[in-house]
């Protein structure tokens, strides 16, 4: 057995070559039907063959090749500073960069190591320790519930901090997202205390439909922006920071000094601006069908002869992703969406995990994602797809 990383970021876990990443990734992403194009989707011909028609068709086939971040990365920062109504923008190779650069530049400026942040948020459970082991930085967590912090929760917290991180949408406890008053009410309230915030909005883009504002209205409310640019918009990688001048200024000698200061990135800034022309506008569409597949999702899981228990979290998606539980080893769910996919051309799941350290004990989880392709599906194609899922366990 081996170890492997998952296409979406997700906690390694023991596979064979059987039925390795290489084998499910060709399965899934080559399934007639699917709900959502995964980043390890499709192949290396055609997904450069799709970037340079569109390079060709919005004329930017014939730009000359960009040199430690000039040309087309800085088209890019550009556009990201645009959309979102931020001062400037830098562009960094990770998101993990981005953020750890951010947050070492707010604690300098106010003399505050410390974060205040989720436990489930992206840094606690996907980056190694690296605030801590790179970055001298410390967190603090207002709240262990699985959701943002409320205002009070943030004003009663004992312990002094710097910068408040706030991630939209929180992944990891289902893709959600607090109301708009309440947001407003904790940043207020972070403020109240001498904090900065800042968010962690790899999802960002996703967050228009659930509050109801424009980017530029829900980005200007903190004093800081990571966004990324494979995450909901379909590019190759990289990421954006953005904020005042000053501070991306500063954003980009740390990034120089982190290694991130990459000699050419032109495909992966292509791609990001492909994503904020095609994906952008796209994205409120597939968190109005998310709800709709959530909705027909729960019909079919409740049907008599069904599991008997399940879980549609957030009942009512919050953005165009979500959770699925079931009682059943992850291992066997794995196993019957593969079989699905092979047998039916259908993917309606695809890799399931364990419940988290802590949660209740036979169950397991898995995200569901609604993209382009899941638009076409009806409530009836994925009642059907979910009792055909159900009859192979």
């Amino acid at each position: 057995m081996e170890q492997i990383e998952t296409a979406d970021g997700s906690a390694p876990g023991p596979v064979d070559e059987e039925s390795g990443p290489g084998h499910r990734a060709r399965v899934w992403g080559g399934a007639a039907r699917k709900l959502w194009n995964a980043p390890m989707d499709g192949t290396v011909g055609a997904r450069l063959r799709g970037l340079a028609d569109w390079a060709d068709a919005t004329g930017r086939a014939d730009l000359a090749l960009d040199m430690y971040g000039d040309g087309v990365v800085e088209e890019l920062e550009r556009r990201v500073a645009e959309v979102l109504g931020m001062p400037a923008a830098a562009y960094f190779p990770t998101g993990t960069m981005a953020q750890q650069v951010a947050l070492r530049c707010w604690a300098a400026r106010t003399g505050d190591p410390v974060v205040a942040l989720h436990p489930l948020a992206h840094p606690e459970m996907h980056e190694n320790d690296a605030f801590g082991t790179v970055s001298g930085l410390r967190t603090v967590h207002p709240t262990r519930e699985p959701r943002l912090p409320t205002a009070e929760e943030v004003r009663e917290h004992p312990e002094r901090f710097g910068t408040l991180m706030l991630e939209l949408p929180l992944r990891d406890a289902g893709f959600v997202l607090p109301s708009w008053e309440e947001l407003v009410d904790v940043v207020d309230a972070a403020r109240e205390r001498d904090a900065v915030v800042h968010f962690d909005g790899a999802r960002l883009w996703d967050c228009t439909a659930h509050f109801g504002r424009p980017l530029p209205e829900i980005a200007g409310l903190a004093d800081s922006v990571y966004v990324s640019f494979y995450k909901s918009l379909g590019g190759l990688s990289g990421a954006a920071l953005a904020g005042p001048e000053e501070l991306v200024e500063e954003a980009r000698i740390w990034r120089h000094r982190y290694g991130g200061q990459v000699f050419q990135q032109y495909p992966a800034a292509l791609s990001a601006l492909r994503g904020l022309d095609e994906e952008l506008p796209r994205l409120p569409s597939y968190v109005a069908h998310a709800r709709v597949v959530a909705a027909a999702l729960r019909e079919a899981l409740a049907e008599p002869g069904g599991p008997g228990w399940s879980r549609v979290h957030p009942e009512v998606p919050h953005t165009h992703q979500f959770q699925v539980w079931l009682p059943y080893a992850p291992e066997a769910l794995t196993a019957a969406a593969l079989a699905q996919a092979e047998e039916t051309g259908t993917t309606l799941f695809r890799r399931w995990f364990p419940a988290p350290a802590g949660g209740p004990p036979g169950l397991a989880v898995t995200e569901l994602t609604v993209s382009g392709p899941g638009l076409a599906w009806t409530p009836e194609d994925v009642r059907e797809a979910a009792r055909d899922f159900l009859s192979r366990l």
